[in-house]
């Protein structure tokens, strides 16, 4: 069933990904129609977390943001889609880095990178970032349950020579390449919500206290990576540009979770800049009311 859907469903993506930029561009503003008014896709959610981060804003400027963060997110599904086909010519044109400066010295060196992000601005053609380092990359995503599929993205991806590791082979991937001396540039979206059972630090994250996932900083202290977190921002539509901010060399310097802390404080600054570039679909603080009392 897999072979079969994927069979009827890959020819349709890659006549897509050859349509000029425009066409695409204008089949999204048909699909905002379609998700947005006629679906209602993850509406409530959305509008439900719009509302508790900014409690001070009016329904009609919530309103504003929330339609201008679905028509991005439909804008960033045809540029996955439009990954498939594309040139890197054009991504090279279209993805633009402020300042690789950053992460080529940290290559000089002779340190691995861990990248902290989040769902934010857009990460479908970040993987461009080979084409400007020496050091191999690898990015953190969850398996899909189509073999095929997840195949497809596999070998998007490995065109700009990315490697993606599942979250579930993170830890034993990184260390062997630890043990083996190989050095690495390793992307984490560390802004999503950790279950309740794997939740060690709690704060505040835009005035709503829920869990924060620990993980990146975790093995940036075991392995001894440098950190570095970085902003995406759309320029204008199909256009971004990425900007570097480098934290640490030696993340044990540090204390327990300050990186963490650090980096949502970075992403809090992002959000309230432009708030229609974050992933409100996410159920990010469905654990707020579940805060154990010694965090309370």
């Amino acid at each position: 069933m897999q072979l079969l859907i994927y069979i009827l469903v890959y020819p349709f993506l890659w006549i897509m990904s050859i349509l000029p930029t425009r066409v695409l561009y204008g089949f999204s503003n048909f699909l905002f129609f379609v998700v947005y008014y006629l679906f209602n896709y993850r509406k409530k959610v959305v509008r439900e977390n719009l509302c508790l981060c900014f409690p001070k804003k009016s329904l009609h400027e919530i309103k504003s943001i929330e339609k201008k963060f679905f028509q991005h997110l439909c804008d960033m599904f045809v540029e996955s889609i439009k990954s498939i086909s594309i040139s890197e010519a054009e991504i090279r044109k279209r993805y633009k880095f402020t300042n690789i400066e950053e992460i080529n010295k940290i290559e000089a060196a002779n340190k691995s990178i861990l990248l902290m992000c989040a769902h934010y601005g857009s990460w479908e053609w970040i993987f461009i970032i080979q084409r400007y380092v020496t050091t191999d990359g690898y990015a953190i995503y969850k398996k899909i349950e189509n073999k095929y599929f997840d195949q497809l993205v596999r070998k998007i991806r490995a065109k700009y020579n990315t490697n993606l590791i599942t979250n579930k082979e993170t830890f034993t991937s990184m260390r062997e390449h630890k043990r083996l001396g190989k050095k690495g540039i390793y992307g984490f979206l560390s802004d999503q919500s950790p279950k309740l059972k794997s939740a060690y630090h709690w704060r505040e994250f835009m005035n709503i206290k829920v869990p924060v996932h620990t993980g990146a900083e975790k093995l940036a202290k075991e392995l001894d990576l440098a950190i570095v977190f970085f902003k995406t921002k759309k320029v204008k539509r199909g256009y971004y540009e990425t900007t570097f901010k480098t934290v640490t060399l030696n993340p044990n310097e540090f204390e327990n979770y300050q990186i963490t802390d650090l980096f949502i404080n970075y992403l809090e600054d992002m959000i309230h800049e432009e708030p229609a570039y974050y992933l409100w679909t996410h159920k990010r603080w469905k654990h707020r009311n579940n805060v154990p009392k010694e965090f309370q």
